[in-house]
């Protein structure tokens, strides 16, 4: 099936598998308001296609997705409440998404771009690729449900690390702390993914959602609250100055300067 596109999102389909890629590569595929509505339809709409075995998420040039899109003269102006509810409907998605959801982390995944990838059910890095939460960075704190993603996958500690220090990971670091579940050469990365990919789509579907749903009702039973602290953080520090001067700077890449307002 050839593929189509809609505002930054390309979405395409063959041998089962249903591709959507992030396509703006121009901004490193900052995630849009649009770009989040149609990953969320895509998702949906999968559950009930018989002909998609699995669904693949990837990005455009040389990112996966640099988080939200900060672009403009006051960026802040642009998020509230509802933004942060849109991030958790995307997270939703792919946790709901009866089929197995792969991230193929082409690149680096910043900010909310992590929280989709943590979602995903398995995600195929390619070496050069890396993580960061990058929320502080900005004077925000982590959302789309990674405060309680990134715990579940290497504890309270290390979770505090990423999310208070907003360290950037590599591919490697973060296969060994348990937040990708496969690495490849960067040479070898497209054969590796298509193995994964077609592993997947070959297996027994019935079974595959039954453990996807057993497995997340384990580790993240609790991320509905995770979700309402999130927001209720969130949407406190989007109306502070700290915000404001985190984004401005992000914009006019320089060091931002917080005085706790």
């Amino acid at each position: 099936m050839p593929a189509s596109e809609h505002d930054g999102l390309l979405v395409d389909h063959y041998d089962d598998t249903l591709w959507l890629t992030l396509d703006r590569p121009e901004t490193f595929n900052a995630l849009t308001g649009s770009m989040v509505l149609g990953l969320v339809t895509e998702l949906r709409g999968a559950v009930a296609r018989a002909d998609v075995r699995v669904v693949v998420i990837t990005g455009s040039g040389l990112a996966f997705s640099a988080g939200a899109d900060l672009s403009g003269d006051a960026p802040h102006e642009k998020y509230d409440a509802t933004s942060v509810d849109a991030a958790h409907l995307l997270i939703e998605a792919v946790l709901d998404c009866d089929k197995p959801v792969v991230c193929a982390l082409n690149g680096v995944a910043a900010g909310v771009g992590m929280s989709l990838v943590l979602a995903c059910d398995l995600v195929v890095a390619t070496q050069s690729a890396a993580l960061t939460l990058g929320f502080t960075r900005i004077g925000l704190m982590p959302d789309g449900g990674a405060t309680a993603t990134v715990a579940a996958a290497i504890g309270r500690v290390r979770a505090m690390r990423l999310a208070l220090l907003s360290d950037l990971l590599s591919a490697a670091e973060a296969y060994d702390a348990g937040l990708v579940s496969h690495v490849f050469a960067d040479d070898e990365y497209t054969s590796g993914l298509e193995k994964v990919v077609g592993r997947l789509a070959a297996g027994p579907p019935l079974a595959q959602a039954a453990t996807k749903k057993a497995v997340n009702a384990a580790v993240l039973g609790h991320l509905p609250q995770a979700f309402e602290r999130e927001r209720a953080g969130q949407s406190v520090l989007l109306r502070t100055q700290d915000a404001a001067e985190g984004m401005r700077a992000f914009v006019e890449k320089r060091r931002p300067v917080f005085r706790g307002e």
